[in-house]
């Protein structure tokens, strides 16, 4: 009588792989080879899209923050130099949602970060 080798388990472990890979395009949802290497590539692609997430969030803080900015008469980098000499510990996802929230309150923090540059150029210069 021939041995049993892994017979439940294998049937459960393609079933894994085929469930996972459900409404994929052609053969990769169906073929059991090509839906492996199908959930191998998501799987990858899925690591790399969660850290290109942060990525793609910081650049559209940054690029509110700068039309923000611009609205005001101060430039991005100018504002963010002079939240860091004015020790404002607020990153650039809370600065945006002021900007979007509170305008009120975002011209004020520009003003102190306006301040705060124009008095160290004032030391540096001679």
């Amino acid at each position: 009588m021939p041995r049993a080798r892994k017979g439940a388990a294998r049937h459960r472990a393609k079933k894994r792989i085929l469930k996972a890979v459900k409404g994929y395009r052609a053969s990769a949802g169906r073929l059991y080879r090509l839906a492996k290497e199908a959930a191998v590539r998501a799987a990858v692609n899925a690591r790399i899209d969660r850290k290109r997430r942060k990525r793609d969030f910081r650049a559209l803080w940054i690029t509110r923050l700068s039309a923000a900015c611009r609205q005001r008469g101060i430039k991005y980098s100018q504002l963010i130099d002079g939240c860091k000499k004015m020790d404002i510990q607020l990153n650039r996802k809370m600065l945006s949602e002021i900007a979007i929230a509170d305008p009120k309150g975002f011209d004020t923090i520009v003003e102190t970060a306006r301040q705060a540059t124009q008095t160290s150029s004032a030391k540096s210069s001679p």
